[in-house]
């Protein structure tokens, strides 16, 4: 027996040399082992070459079941590999898409010489999904920068239609909208504003059964609505999911803004707003009234703080509210903390701290 395994390791040592794979070596070893197995079923008991490799089958046998186990294990290990190699390729490798043709590169030029955005950065603007909550006040100004700022696909989620009382701060929409629902009137105008964008539109109400599998779809959500039940269904998906979430609001002169990543860091809208207001204490906009170009500071600030978490340019405002006030035309930001009791993000908090 010693004999063989003297011969396999002199086959497998001159290979070596000779330059041949491992595989090859490999094959050679089995079929010197298969044919010492062979003669010892073979030969007679007693017989000179049956005894000069060893006189029994079943060392031989046990040896050729431990390396089929040692080679079906090296299979294993290398296909793990290969899976583990391609996963990180794949997280790794941004969506393909298209170059940009001379006609974008014109239009995005003032994007890419910015230091902070630059050519990168407007890729992955194109390459990025918005999902606008609402087709109203601060989701008008809001896509109409992201589109016209290159968000390669947004959508827009409502299902009311335009109406006349609409148009004074909704600059998304024209007179000749009315009627029409207004993701149909918005895509319009995102795609007259920038045929290169892909608008999806959505006319219906956002609902729970509806909600993860939409968010899904996006990388990012802006909640542009005046319901207290869809902002907390808007949060509750976005937690769940690992969404930032930006959010704003106005209230007659004065508009606030924030991004709620709890996945990242700061809290979510849940933390900072427990419990929606008792009816009457949160008038609506029709009841309360709003000045006309107040959506469009609010509205565009958001769509600012989308491209920023887009490109990761500057800092946005995790843990952070900005509070507007146009009457007076202050400007006040204010921290926020996540509670450890949150209903939505607590599981969340617990997972960033590990």
């Amino acid at each position: 027996m010693l004999l063989v395994l003297l011969l396999a390791a002199v086959f497998w040592g001159l290979g070596a040399v000779m330059g041949v794979s491992r595989q090859r070596r490999g094959r050679l070893i089995a079929v010197l082992l298969a044919l010492v197995l062979a003669l010892q079923l073979v030969l007679p008991a007693g017989h000179p070459l049956r005894e000069a490799t060893g006189g029994s089958a079943i060392p031989w046998a046990l040896l050729a079941g431990f390396a089929a186990l040692a080679f079906v294990y090296g299979l294993g290990v290398r296909a793990l590999r290969r899976r583990a190699r391609s996963g990180e390729t794949a997280r790794e490798r941004p969506r393909d898409t298209p170059g940009f043709n001379d006609g974008e590169l014109e239009r995005y030029a003032r994007h890419i010489v910015l230091r902070e955005i630059g050519g990168p950065g407007q890729k992955r603007l194109k390459q990025a999904r918005v999902l606008v909550i609402g087709a109203g006040g601060l989701g008008a100004p809001a896509m109409l920068y992201l589109a016209a700022g290159g968000v390669g696909t947004i959508g827009v989620i409502d299902d009311d239609e335009v109406e006349n009382a609409n148009l004074q701060r909704q600059v998304i929409h024209r007179d000749a909208d009315i009627g029409l629902p207004k993701v149909f009137s918005a895509q319009a105008a995102m795609l007259a504003q920038n045929p290169a964008v892909t608008v999806r539109p959505y006319h219906r109400r956002l609902t729970e059964e509806i909600a993860a599998d939409l968010f899904a779809d996006y990388d990012l959500i802006l909640d542009g609505t005046d319901n207290s039940d869809t902002r907390y269904l808007v949060n509750r998906t976005a937690v769940s999911l690992g969404k930032p979430l930006i959010s704003g609001a106005l209230a007659q002169w004065e508009g606030l803004l924030s991004v709620f990543d709890p996945a990242y860091s700061g809290p979510c809208y849940q933390c900072i707003f427990p419990e929606a207001p008792a009816p009457g204490l949160a008038p609506s906009c029709a009841e309360a009234g709003v000045i006309a170009p107040l959506p469009g500071v609010i509205g565009t600030m958001m769509a600012l703080e989308a491209m920023k978490l887009i490109t990761g340019a500057g800092a946005v405002l995790r843990g952070e509210m900005l509070i507007y006030d146009g009457l007076y035309g202050e400007t006040r930001r204010i921290a926020l903390a996540p509670r450890a009791d949150c209903p939505v993000c607590a599981g969340a908090q617990r997972r960033r701290a590990q």
